[in-house]
């Protein structure tokens, strides 16, 4: 893949369920070969596959813990060996995500969520790398969250570790830019997956009404930013934060 857009591999961690999975299905919809990653969930990552390649696409399931770097330098060579060398990144796996007063947070809580948006995707990117060079151009593309402007108290951890993801995407994008590489971030809002079937209504129609397009997004809506940031057309954008959210994060 060049940086003027073409489909090459793309890998996408946390592709067993939620949004990984919706994207997995779009990028290999649009021509990617996808290396759908997963760490625990074998049979929702093998469905995931199964759908895409009912679909017509080419897709294998990876399990790998993407926090651990000896797992994510053998990922990443497993998947050029079955399916090319990786030429586009969507960094999207995450873990618990607990509530904690700030007075009570623990260096350990601000470990376990740096863990998942610095680490992990510092290992990820430096894994791809040679082979992007290489290749003229690669795409990455981080999964943060609107969080950062919402400034939740009882979620300072996450906000501080997402917060730091975004900065190395503004800071990879500046040094990766000379070899033909885009990195962005898609910052999406609180977007309904799996794990919120439980979730009150009420819940639901209250965040809704803070939102000035006066709906809930969906995992198609993430997907389809993805979509176009490693894609042709985006092939000029690069450093960038893009907020899927409605409008919820805006000031007024």
């Amino acid at each position: 893949m060049t940086v003027s857009g073409t489909t090459g591999t793309a890998l996408v961690t946390g592709a067993s369920r939620g949004l990984g999975a919706v994207i997995a299905r779009r990028l290999a919809a649009a021509g990617h070969p996808v290396a759908a990653v997963y760490r625990s969930d074998a049979t929702a990552a093998r469905s995931v596959v199964a759908d895409i390649r009912a679909s017509g696409g080419t897709a294998q399931a990876f399990a790998a813990d993407v926090t651990d770097e000896t797992a994510v330098t053998d990922l990443v060579l497993s998947v050029a060996a079955r399916l090319g060398p990786v030429t586009t990144l969507v960094v999207n796996a995450t873990g618990p995500q607990p509530a904690r007063d700030p007075a009570a947070v623990s260096w350990d809580d601000h470990l376990a969520q740096l863990s998942f948006f610095v680490k992990s995707p510092t290992l990820l990117m430096q894994a791809v790398l040679p082979a992007m060079r290489e290749r003229g151009g690669g795409r990455i593309v981080q999964i943060g969250s609107d969080v950062t402007e919402r400034l939740l108290p009882e979620m300072s951890a996450y906000v501080a570790a997402k917060a730091a993801q975004h900065s190395l995407t503004e800071c990879w994008a500046r040094a990766l830019g000379p070899h033909g590489i885009t990195v962005n971030t898609v910052a999406p809002g609180w977007i309904p997956v799996e794990r919120h079937t439980a979730t009150p209504a009420g819940e639901r129609a209250a965040y809704t009404a803070e939102v000035p397009l006066r709906r809930m997004g969906s995992p198609d809506d993430v997907a389809a930013a993805v979509a176009y940031l490693v894609s042709s057309e985006g092939a000029f954008v690069t450093g960038e934060r893009i907020r899927v959210n409605g409008g919820h994060s805006l000031g007024g």
